[in-house]
C-alpha cells in the first residue's frame, strides 16, 4: 500500500501489488533448495538398490541358501567383518535419522459473542474516544470497506468500554482468555495431562509481561518442573512457524516427548490511539484469536495424530535495511505507540515469498516441474534473451493452502502469482471474513476450515505460509496421515455452513 489523496483530500492508502514472480528468480536461491534435495541424495539411491537385493533374494532356492551357507563356512572372518558392518550401519542410521514428528491435534479459541465488534460499532466507538480526527475516522472507514472482515470479528473487552482500558492487568486478563481457553480445549480432546508436556512453546509479539506467558501457563496448569518452555516475542505474524520449527528441533533431541505450541497476539495494550496513517491499519485489521497445537515424537502417536510434519523452511530478509523497518513497533510525533506498515510492504513480502518458494520448491515439487523450472532458468541466463523464468504449479505438490490472513492484499496478490484456483485460497479469505487477522494463530483458523469443510483426506498434503516483521517468509509442510475429520469444539461449528460467503472484492 502507498500513500495518496482522494478527490476530497482525505489522506488513503492505495494497494501495491506484489512484484510479479515471472519477471526475476534469483539463481542463488534455486541453489540452497537444491542442496537441500541433494543433502537426501544417498537416501534416494540407497532405495532403489535395496528394492534390487530384495528382488535378487527373493529368487534364490533353498539349495542357493545352502550353498551360501556352506561357502561362509570356510569364510568365516567375511562372514564376522559383514555382520559388524551392517549391526553397525543400522545403528548408526536408527540413532541419526530424524524423527518424526506428529500433530496429535490442535484447538482455537473461539471468542464469546459479546467481543464481537461490527463495522458500525467499530467507527461510532472510535469517535467517541475522542483521539482520532476526521481524517483518521475516514481512513479507518474505507480500511473496513475494503479489509475483507466481516461483522463478527472480535476485539478484547478492554476496547468495549469508554474511554478504553488499556492496562496491563487488562492485557494479561485477554492473554488468559485466549490461551486458556485454546489450551483447556486442547487437553480435553487428546487426554493428554499437562504434566506430560515435555516442551512448551509460547509466541505472542507485542505483550511479553514478567513472568512471561510461557510461565502463566505452567502455573496455570501446574507443570512439571523440567518443562523445557520457550517464550517468542517481538516475531511477528510468522512466529507461529518459528515456534513449530522449533518445537520441532527439540523434539529431535528429546525422545518420546510431547511438545505444545501457542501461538497468539495481543491486541489489548497496543491498540493506536493516534492519526498516523501507516500506524491506523493494525486497528482496522487484527482481531483476537489463539491457537495451541500438540507434537508428539512418540511413534505409537501416529495411529491417533491427524498429520506429520514433512518440512520447514525459514526466510528472513532482516539484513535489509528497508526489509528491517517495514513493519516496524515506534511512537508517533505526539509520542502515542503503534506499529508502523511502511508503504514497500507488499514489494518486500513479495521479494521473501519469492525467496521462500524458490528453496521450498525442490523439496516439494514433482520432477518434472523441477526440471522445467531449472531448464528455463538457466537457459535465461546463458542466453540473456527475455525468456520468462517457468513458474512451478504447485498445486501439483499441495492439496491445500492456509496462506496467512493479514489482509484482502496479500490473499489475492498470492492466489494470483501462484496462479491459484478460488477454492485454494477459500480457507484465508473465509478465516479472514469471519475473525480477522488473529496473526500467528490465523493459519490454523484456516486448517480448521477445510477440516470443517470435510475436506482434508489420507496422504494430502497442506501448506501453512505466513508472513512477519523482521522481515521474515516461513512456510510448514504437513501431509495428513488419515481422512481428517474436525475435533470438537472446532471454531468453525456453529458457522460453517454458511460459509463459504459471497464478498464484495
Amino acid at each position: 500500500m502507498v500513500p495518496g489523496e482522494d478527490s476530497n483530500g482525505v489522506q488513503i492508502r492505495q494497494r501495491r501489488r506484489l512484484p510479479d514472480f515471472l519477471q526475476s528468480v534469483k539463481l542463488k536461491y534455486v541453489k540452497l533448495g537444491y542442496h537441500y534435495l541433494i543433502s537426501h541424495l544417498l537416501t534416494l539411491c540407497l532405495v532403489p538398490l535395496m528394492a534390487v537385493i530384495i528382488v535378487e533374494a527373493s529368487r534364490l532356492s533353498l539349495d542357493d541358501v545352502h550353498q551360501l551357507w556352506i561357502q561362509l563356512q570356510y569364510n568365516l572372518v567375511s562372514f564376522v567383518v559383514f555382520s559388524a558392518v551392517v549391526v553397525f550401519g543400522s545403528t548408526v542410521y536408527i540413532m541419526t535419522r530424524p524423527r518424526s514428528v506428529y500433530l496429535v491435534d490442535y484447538s482455537c479459541y473461539l471468542p464469546p459473542s459479546d467481543l464481537k465488534v461490527k463495522y458500525q460499532q467499530f467507527m461510532e466507538h472510535s469517535k467517541l474516544t475522542g483521539d482520532f480526527d476526521e481524517s483518521s475516522l475516514e481512513f479507518q472507514r474505507k480500511i473496513l470497506e475494503r479489509s475483507g472482515l466481516g461483522e463478527e470479528t472480535c476485539v478484547p473487552e478492554a476496547m468495549h468500554y469508554l474511554p478504553p482500558r488499556p492496562t496491563m492487568s487488562a492485557a494479561r486478563e485477554e492473554a488468559e482468555q485466549v490461551m486458556f481457553g485454546a489450551l483447556g480445549k486442547l487437553f480435553a480432546n487428546t487426554n493428554v495431562r499437562p504434566r506430560d508436556i515435555g516442551i512448551l512453546v509460547v509466541n505472542c509479539s507485542l505483550f511479553n509481561p514478567t513472568p512471561s506467558l510461557s510461565a502463566m501457563i505452567i502455573n496455570k496448569y501446574k507443570m512439571r518442573g523440567n518443562v523445557r518452555s520457550f517464550n517468542l516475542g517481538g516475531m511477528g505474524c510468522s512466529a507461529g512457524v518459528i515456534a513449530i520449527d522449533l518445537a520441532k528441533d527439540m523434539l529431535q533431541v528429546h525422545r518420546n516427548s510431547y511438545a505444545i505450541v501457542v501461538s497468539t497476539e495481543n491486541i489489548t495494550q497496543n491498540w493506536y490511539f493516534g492519526n498516523k496513517k501507516s500506524m491506523l491499519i493494525p486497528n482496522c485489521l487484527f482481531r483476537v484469536g489463539g491457537a495451541a497445537v500438540l507434537l508428539s515424537n512418540r511413534p505409537t502417536d501416529r495411529r491417533r495424530s491427524k498429520y506429520k510434519l514433512v518440512h520447514v523452511v525459514r526466510t528472513h530478509c532482516g539484513a535489509n535495511d528497508k526489509a528491517f523497518k517495514c513493519v516496524y513497533q515506534e511512537q508517533d510525533d505526539a509520542g502515542k505507540t503503534g506499529v508502523s506498515l511502511s508503504k514497500d510492504l507488499m514489494a518486500i513480502a513479495g521479494g521473501a515469498l519469492k525467496t521462500n518458494i524458490t528453496t521450498l520448491g525442490p523439496l516439494v515439487l514433482p520432477i518434472s516441474e523441477q526440471i522445467l523450472f531449472f531448464v528455463t532458468l538457466v537457459a535465461k541466463k546463458l542466453s540473456n534473451a527475455k525468456i520468462k523464468p517457468y513458474i512451478p504449479d504447485f498445486k501439483l505438490a499441495f492439496d491445500h493452502f492456509c496462506i496467512h490472513a493479514g489482509g484482502r492484499a496479500v490473499i489475492d496478490e498470492l492466489e494470483k502469482n501462484l496462479q491459484l484456483l478460488p477454492v485454494h485460497a477459500e480457507a484465508s479469505r473465509m478465516t479472514l471474513h469471519r475473525f480477522g487477522n488473529t496473526s500467528s494463530s490465523s493459519i490454523w483458523y484456516e486448517l480448521a476450515y477445510t477440516e470443517a469443510k470435510g475436506r482434508m483426506r489420507k496422504g494430502n498434503r497442506v501448506w501453512q505460509i505466513a508472513f512477519g516483521s523482521g522481515f521474515k517468509c516461513n512456510s510448514a509442510v504437513w501431509v495428513a496421515l488419515g481422512n481428517v475429520k474436525p475435533s470438537p469444539n472446532n471454531p468453525w461449528e456453529d458457522c460453517i455452513h454458511r460459509y463459504p460467503v459471497q464478498l464484495n472484492l
